[in-house]
């Protein structure tokens, strides 16, 4: 009996971990207006279009001069490696020229979920 109340608890909190996970695109787009000092869905700028950035392997437009550090990156943008990049892009590609970071999960995940929405 205290293993199912134990399981059902870790289901739940599973499930809450996950919904809280889920970004909101509408708050993610008014804060990607601050990804607009370098970055649009459509062209590249300071830093490369965001249009297809799902799928699309890290440094891999042919028609936008990354850094060495991100040309040579072997990953596919996705949610977690977003994530990861959003949170801490020198930590998580070395020599990448992007500085920029969000601080909050929850930014993170609505900026996202944003992309994830707009920028197929």
């Amino acid at each position: 009996m205290i293993r199912h109340i134990a399981l059902g608890a870790a289901l739940m909190l599973a499930a809450a971990e996950s919904a809280r996970a889920a970004g909101d695109a509408a708050r993610g787009e008014q804060l990607y207006v601050g990804c607009q000092d370098c970055h649009s869905l459509d062209k590249n700028d300071v830093g490369p279009r965001h249009r297809g950035v799902f799928g699309r392997k890290a440094g891999s437009l042919p028609d936008y001069p990354y850094s060495d550090a991100l040309k040579n990156a072997n990953f596919v943008w996705d949610e977690q490696t977003l994530d990861r990049w959003l949170a801490n892009p020198q930590a998580f590609v070395p020599g990448a020229r992007m500085f920029y970071h969000l601080d909050k999960a929850r930014d993170r995940a609505d900026v996202i979920e944003f992309l994830k929405e707009r920028a197929r």
